[in-house]
């Protein structure tokens, strides 16, 4: 694959130049010394190379690697203040916050800007590379569409299979394709394993060993990949891994967890600790019972926890096995209002701070549930390989509340599982800020 080595030492030297110039310009107070300017780069090179932030891949784009960035700029602030706690100068952390969004952001426009010109360089024609694939099965028709894209710099010439086709890129049997690789100069050659005896392969890998041509092999078809899987190898032996998922790295939970700390104390300090008194009067004052109502939940790992709420029904026999429906006689009048409003959802930040739950999250349901659906909805326990939370993709996309249907689980499951494969601190962000929105503009399915 014709890649230019400059890429990485370019964006690296790039990225200093805007770290430098920026603190240079608007902080030189706390940057002009040898120790500082030595400290603040040799940080950010030790870091982007821990996280392996420069190597990019040809099917690389803007958003691929997004996550990385964030954890690069999260750990980088850190980095950075911890600098400044060690000397003894004055300074403002407020105007150094302000100074280091300016450093991001223009990092940030920077990626962009690169990815959308190299983009428009290989519409044109440049950086390609040509490929052919050796076999064809059901996944043919995938890849295809991935060698379409013209941002991505493929040149798909065709594919060998030793059934006949009249496809205008059927390119002959597989014995004719070494020939042919030769021939036309192919840069990279993918095999599909379900096509191709022992044989074969090993001619195909000696050719492409000895003709510096790069080979990939595309696994046997048996319909069992997911969006969240990888490769690890166990000594030489490939083992396909269906669920590596982004909260398994220590970076991802421990970024996460210090996330939900500082969110739910601060909740916890100016928002419970004035609610609670005013609310539990309230409650009180209507119905006989508890303030607060706690129930049994399946969280991460399926280990179970007392979620907590307040209270918002008369205390009854059937509350933890019967979900709340439209109209239900058991919700008091106080109840109605703070399930509105999702008020009655708040003591769970004290799960949060405690670690059974997360700010966002998969929404825990209660044991009786989780034993029905486990049976009836297909991969629906995958929800549990993250921490519940208080509001999750599925809440904000109207999955909340009463299960009507069968279809509302389906898709409840559905929208939990993505989120689980696509986690990211900014996916996080955009769930907190719908569902903001979505308390203060109503819910119809919120009662």
């Amino acid at each position: 694959m014709r890649k230019s080595s400059l890429i990485v030492p370019i964006s690296i030297l790039v990225h200093l130049f805007i770290i430098n110039a920026s603190l240079y310009f608007l902080t030189a107070s706390t940057y002009l010394s040898l120790v500082s300017i030595t400290y603040y780069n040799i940080s950010w090179l030790l870091i982007s190379f821990a996280l392996n932030f420069y190597p990019t891949k040809r099917t690389e784009r803007f958003f691929t690697n997004f996550h990385k960035l964030l954890y690069l700029f999260m750990i980088y602030t850190l980095a950075y203040f911890s600098n400044l706690a060690f000397r003894v100068i004055d300074y403002s952390a407020i105007y150094q916050l302000k100074v280091l969004l300016v450093v991001f952001g223009s990092i940030t426009v920077y990626r962009w800007i690169f990815y959308y010109l190299r983009n428009i360089y290989r519409a044109e024609g440049g950086n390609l590379a040509s490929v052919v694939v050796i076999g064809r099965d059901r996944k043919l028709k995938k890849i295809r569409q991935v060698f379409d894209m013209p941002e991505l710099g493929y040149r798909y010439l065709g594919y060998f299979d030793n059934n006949s086709s009249k496809s205008i890129t059927y390119l002959g049997k597989i014995e004719d394709c070494i020939p042919y690789l030769r021939k036309e100069n192919v840069e990279e050659i993918y095999c599909m394993a379900s096509r191709l005896t022992s044989e074969e392969l090993s001619s195909l890998i000696n050719y492409a060993d000895n003709n510096l041509k790069r080979i990939k092999i595309i696994p046997d078809n048996k319909e069992i990949y997911t969006r969240a899987m990888n490769v690890e190898l166990f000594g030489s032996v490939p083992v396909l891994n269906l669920r590596k998922l982004p909260l398994d790295t220590d970076v991802a939970k421990y970024s996460k967890r210090a996330f939900d700390i500082v969110f739910s104390l601060l909740v916890c300090i100016f928002i419970l600790s004035w609610l609670v008194p005013i609310i539990g009067v309230l409650i009180k004052i209507e119905s006989k019972g508890p303030v607060f109502f706690k129930q049994k939940r399946h969280g991460f790992n399926k280990e179970s926890f007392f979620c907590y709420k307040f209270r918002s029904m008369a205390v009854n026999k059937e509350a933890n096995t019967k979900m709340m429906t439209k109209n239900d006689t058991r919700l008091t009048k106080i109840g109605k209002f703070i399930r509105k409003t999702s008020i009655d959802e708040l003591p769970q930040f004290i799960n949060v701070f405690k670690g059974d739950m997360s700010v966002v999250g998969p929404r825990p349901h209660m044991e009786a549930h989780t034993k029905e659906y486990q049976h009836s909805v297909d991969k629906y326990l995958v929800r549990h390989f993250a921490k519940p939370g208080i509001t999750g993709l599925a809440q904000v996309k109207g999955y909340r509340g009463e299960i009507v249907q069968q279809s509302d689980i389906i898709n409840r499951t559905r929208l939990d599982i993505f989120y689980v494969e696509k986690w990211s601190l900014l996916l996080d962000i955009k769930i907190i800020v719908k569902t903001v929105l979505n308390a203060i503009r109503g819910e119809e399915k919120a009662y």
